[in-house]
């Protein structure tokens, strides 16, 4: 007897995943790769889009042919910030440019200014200004640099929606993918801003995430959903089951901070410092900000490390210790480390070691000092009269204990859970197409909450 099962693919910037999950919500089975990256046709890296639908539909045909599994819907959640441009017969014309390619001198030249300045231009967009990041601005690259390919588009997709184009042949955008830092959406009238008509970039009407359509793998038909963005994937667990307004901080390489609570426009301030909006399911604004935490920890426990001569996991045998938690919360003067702020592969050469006489000393030392920092990444997103009680941590610092007991302290006020949901972005993107694919009530899988309680 075959399981009914909803697949989904979660197309990362490294890890490209499928995902089986049962109709009880559970992932029953995972595969995945990782595939080098290529070479766009200037030179820049770039995923290998080929490489990608292949092994998608061989994913799907060897799950259809070994019969274990029957799959009822297929879903698709990929990183943003990524653009597919097709031609009138509906072909791919370019490589999938890279957000972190360079954008050239002069394609934006005079563009702010003609839509308000840069900074009511980003306020309206919910978009602060990163360059290729903007994906909308990808495609004004595109009309600057290379009319002769832009001349021939004839609709213009985000990822998410260009896999399941493979399947369904349909062409479709969705909220969440151009809510996405894409300088594309009016934030304040809900709707494509003008400079995309004015522009004539070709981009199909948006719709609901719940939407499904019929695709074609093998000669057999599935039940396909249109896609979403990761980000907004990842929150979906949590608006279903959060009985009230919470905050999530997601955290891995990138320590993401998002409030679905907070309509208030971004500001000045916080657009400086690299806040955004990301959108809901429901096409409500969640505003975020972020943190190369994850990255900025590996980095400076190599240099402990290397000081106290000990090998690379050893941080993760450090017990935490409430009486040093006390004496660094009653005696906090500022941090130790990161005084002169950070970037994504700092590492605090100024800090002095020797006034630590142990690893276990200077490791509570540096993780009350990025705790100190992402108190001031989640203050950005936090509105004057805040009414959030929860915040719920998830992501490989979910795990670290000394993290959330440090994170707590400092939000006396607030109830912090760490979060067990294991592919909460893929759990996401299989939600979104449940009624689709199940005639029964969604069950309820949980969020795997823990209390942290502070010291």
């Amino acid at each position: 007897m075959t399981r009914e099962v909803i697949a989904i693919f979660v197309i990362g910037k490294t890890v490209k995943k499928v995902l089986l999950f049962s109709s009880m919500l559970k992932p029953v089975y995972q595969e995945e790769e990782i595939f080098r990256e290529i070479q766009d046709d200037e030179g820049f890296a770039c995923d290998d889009i080929e490489r990608i639908e292949v092994w998608m539909r061989q994913c799907l045909t060897r799950v259809m042919q070994e019969g274990v599994y029957s799959i009822r819907a297929v879903n698709f959640t990929t990183y943003g910030a990524s653009l597919i441009h097709l031609d009138t017969r509906g072909k791919r014309l370019t490589p999938v440019y890279n957000y972190l390619k360079p954008m050239p001198e002069g394609v934006l030249d005079g563009f702010y200014e003609n839509w308000g300045g840069v900074e009511e231009f980003s306020r309206k967009t919910a978009s602060p200004a990163l360059g290729m990041l903007n994906s909308g601005l990808q495609a004004l690259w595109l009309k600057r640099k290379k009319p002769e390919v832009f001349n021939s588009i004839s609709t213009i997709l985000h990822l998410p929606q260009y896999l399941s184009y493979l399947l369904t042949g349909e062409v479709v955008s969705e909220y969440t993918s151009i809510g996405c830092h894409t300088a594309m959406w009016d934030f304040d009238n809900r709707k494509y801003h003008e400079w995309i008509g004015a522009e004539k970039i070709p981009l199909p009407d948006p719709a609901v995430n719940s939407l499904t359509f019929p695709g074609q793998v093998d000669g057999r038909t599935l039940t396909t959903g249109i896609g979403i963005h990761d980000s907004s994937a990842s929150l979906v667990p949590y608006i279903k089951y959060s009985g009230e307004p919470f905050i999530l901080i997601s955290t891995g390489t990138w320590c993401i901070f998002m409030n679905p609570f907070n309509a208030a426009p971004l500001t000045k301030e916080q657009l400086q410092h690299d806040s955004l909006c990301y959108m809901s399911i429901q096409q409500e604004q969640v505003k975020s900000s972020r943190l190369f935490m994850g990255t900025i920890h590996d980095v400076n426990v190599e240099k402990l490390n290397r000081h106290y001569g000990v090998t690379a996991a050893h941080y993760k045998t450090v017990k935490t210790n409430s009486g040093k938690i006390t004496k660094l919360m009653s005696t906090w003067k500022g941090r130790h480390f990161f005084r002169d702020g950070v970037a994504a592969d700092y590492i605090d050469q100024t800090a002095d070691l020797s006034q630590y006489l142990t690893f276990a000393d200077a490791y509570h030392q540096l993780m009350a000092d990025l705790v100190d920092l992402c108190i001031g990444s989640l203050s950005l997103i936090l509105p004057e009269h805040d009414k959030t009680r929860v915040i719920y941590v998830s992501g490989d610092f979910a795990q670290n204990e000394l993290f959330v007991h440090l994170l707590a302290a400092r939000m006396p006020k607030k109830k912090v859970f760490t979060s067990e949901v294991d592919n909460a972005t893929a759990l996401g993107a299989a939600m979104v197409v449940w009624d689709s694919a199940f005639s029964v009530e969604m069950p309820f899988t949980g969020l795997g909450l823990k209390a942290v309680l502070s010291d």
